[in-house]
């Protein structure tokens, strides 16, 4: 399957070859954290954080930590390494989006890296009784399935086409009916990032930082917006304030 020529293509070469400096942003984020902790606090509500492809549970620890510390109750996939939608995979986030729903009496937000950000869009419309809102990072659900570097890797761990889509969820770009965050980057070297961007709505937005794909679950910046998310109270999700200092760090995504 070719890639029709006004559809944006994949991120180039130089852009993959700046994802190495997601190993500074791992060190921005320790160097950072006593400047998160100003950080809303949370409510204590659930929050699964489902990682990208071929990551485990390990990618995700230092996101997952820092939330926990806010006051979330905060779970990993506890499925492995994500090796796409493989037989079992579906039915096992399924059940663990229950089992926390069920645990805290709480419904649950979902964060989702890259692929995981699929999964969390698609679990929210199955589930949105017990799913409070989604926050994608990085995640290609509005692009066309090639314009990735990784689409290739997906077809050879997962067994599936790149292009092949689930009847059971519809399109991929149609947005949750939870509060629905996506966070960009413009220089994304995996994803093109104008598939990773949330249509504009009454519960849908989109922020866009300055990060790598790869350092994108510890970059200071996504770490400050998903904390400030989170800590909206259930019912009263409002976009994303740029007033102030945060409109150096976040330009409008729609400029």
């Amino acid at each position: 399957m070719s890639i029709p020529a006004q559809i944006p293509r994949p991120p180039s070469k130089t852009l993959m070859l700046l994802e190495g400096r997601a190993i500074h942003e791992l060190g921005a984020f320790i160097g950072s954290l006593p400047l998160l902790s100003l950080a809303p606090r949370g409510d204590g509500h659930p929050v699964l954080v489902l990682p990208g492809l071929v990551a485990s549970d390990l990618s995700t620890r230092p996101l997952r930590s820092f939330l926990k510390n806010r006051g979330y109750a905060v779970s990993g996939w506890r499925l492995g390494r994500n090796y796409g939608p493989r037989d079992g995979v579906h039915e096992a986030m399924v059940d663990l989006v229950r089992e926390l729903n069920d645990a805290h009496g709480r419904k649950i937000s979902l964060v989702g890296w890259s692929l995981g950000g699929l999964y969390a869009r698609q679990l929210a419309k199955m589930m949105p009784e017990r799913v409070r809102s989604v926050i994608t990072l990085a995640s290609p659900f509005a692009g066309h399935p090639k314009a990735t570097n990784a689409w290739r890797v997906y077809e050879l761990v997962s067994g599936r086409r790149a292009d092949e889509v689930d009847p059971r969820f519809g399109s991929l770009a149609e947005p949750p009916p939870v509060p629905t965050t996506a966070i960009y980057s413009r220089s994304d070297g995996i994803c093109a990032w104008q598939g990773c961007m949330e249509k504009k709505s009454a519960n849908s937005e989109s922020i866009e930082v300055q990060s790598s794909h790869c350092g994108m679950g510890y970059h200071p910046a996504v770490v400050y917006a998903i904390a400030d998310r989170l800590a909206q109270p259930e019912g009263r999700w409002r976009p994303f304030d740029r007033s102030g200092w945060r409109g150096l760090l976040y330009p409008d995504p729609h400029r």
